[in-house]
């Protein structure tokens, strides 16, 4: 153990046990005390050691990022630029001294938890089911946040059931000749951070619309104006997607899988032996997002259910992993694929296959699909939530999705990215 987890282990000890601030922690690098309290400061992945590489020689980590957000003073010291990072974590696989970490958001959360004055909402993941071993449940997980103090946990399934839907109407009207295409713009920061980037003439084909994870914490500020969310997930990326300038009103805090386990642990929480608190409410299409292919599956079903006599039909394509992705969209360009819909996620396997799970990503695909089996709707047409919540939001019909929304429409026009 790393003397960054060291302190990191015994910060959130203090914290879940009520004593923050009570304790020194003198002996410990005060930059790695002042990463752990106040991480906002920093990008997502940190830098907790000097840089092994020869100064004025090749480093793994640098060549590792497509983002370009790492590179070298004049000195050879290692510098990690806040605003290019997009916390996609290869830079922490490609370092082997083991001097890259992921930032840790528990502290500055757990605080929020103790002190807000308003109602706190988990907002998890669709890639959560398995994660904390097999007979968690999601009503068990749910008592779980409950008992730690959080208002209720919401699943952003069913928020990805709405951008689904929306996905679905804009290739409805976009897609008119068997020359037009779509590149999905939900659910993976790493997929869209690249084409802003790095393919960014491909921007047009990209529907203006946020994450589940930003559509669900808007909703919840939008019906509960004093709520604060925190989002769970196996997403490092997530972090960096949060504080983007445009959609930064959404979520306050995200956590990952593995700091939600040792956050359980140290309060002497173990969610399967928690009582059981049923309020599922996605359907299929929204849970199976935690996987490759998810999101064209739900697009494609959704699309049949809103337009079964449509000419063009839907032609679907993924890719997972980023180099996977840059050779999908290589074809494209290149006019070597007849697919008119394209998902590219940014882990491989999808979020079950993200940097921080629980367990290994063909056991999570599995867990997602035999959830995603027990919904009791296939599509979010299908679903009675999704229909009562945009009601509740002021839309009139599922149509209305594709006019301009400060909640679940992003501006992509005049990207500068």
């Amino acid at each position: 153990m790393t003397r960054f987890d060291e302190l990191y282990r015994k910060l959130t000890k203090d914290y879940v046990e009520g004593k923050e601030g009570e304790n020194s922690y003198s002996d410990y690098d005060p930059h790695h005390l002042d990463c752990l309290l106040n991480p906002e400061k920093y990008p997502p992945i940190l830098q907790i050691g000097e840089c092994q590489c020869p100064p004025d020689g090749p480093s793994a980590c640098i060549d590792s990022c497509i983002f370009e957000a790492i590179t070298k003073d004049e000195n050879g010291k290692l510098i990690i630029d806040k605003d290019l990072c997009a916390g996609c974590s290869a830079c922490v696989d490609a370092c082997k001294a083991d001097k890259l970490v992921a930032s840790r958001d528990v502290l500055p959360a757990l605080s929020a938890l103790h002190q807000a004055k308003g109602p706190v909402y988990a907002l998890i993941a669709p890639a959560f089911l398995g994660q904390f071993t097999e007979d968690v449940t999601p009503g068990k997980l749910r008592s779980a946040f409950k008992y730690l103090g959080f208002a209720g946990m919401i699943e952003v399934a069913l928020f990805a059931d709405i951008l689904t839907l929306k996905e679905s109407l804009e290739f409805d009207r976009n897609i008119v000749t068997e020359r037009d295409y779509q590149l999905t713009s939900c659910c993976c920061p790493m997929w869209i951070g690249m084409i802003r980037r790095v393919y960014h003439d491909l921007m047009p084909h990209v529907p203006g619309a946020v994450s589940p994870m930003v559509a669900c914490g808007r909703t919840i500020k939008v019906l509960h104006p004093d709520a604060v969310t925190i989002f769970i997930g196996p997403c490092v990326a997530k972090k960096a997607e949060a504080r983007e300038k445009d959609i930064k009103d959404a979520v306050d805090y995200v956590l990952t899988f593995q700091e939600v386990q040792d956050v359980f642990e140290f309060a002497g929480i173990d969610p399967s032996k928690m009582e059981e608190s049923e309020k599922d409410h996605s359907s299929r299409a929204g849970r199976i997002y935690a996987r490759t292919g998810g999101v064209s599956e739900a697009v494609k079903n959704t699309l049949e259910r809103l337009n079964p006599d449509r000419k063009i039909h839907i032609r679907t394509k993924q890719a997972d992993g980023v180099p996977a992705c840059k050779q999908m969209i290589n074809e494209l360009i290149e006019g070597k694929t007849d697919a008119n819909f394209f998902e590219g996620m940014g882990c491989v396997g999808g979020c079950v296959g993200g940097p921080k799970v629980m367990i290994n990503r063909e056991e999570g695909r599995q867990h997602v699909n035999d959830y995603g089996d027990k919904a009791a709707y296939p599509t979010p047409i299908d679903n009675p939530y999704v229909i009562e919540l945009l009601h509740r939001l002021g839309f009139d019909t599922v149509e209305s999705l594709l006019e301009h929304s400060d909640i679940f429409t992003r501006n992509f026009r005049d990207d500068k990215q």
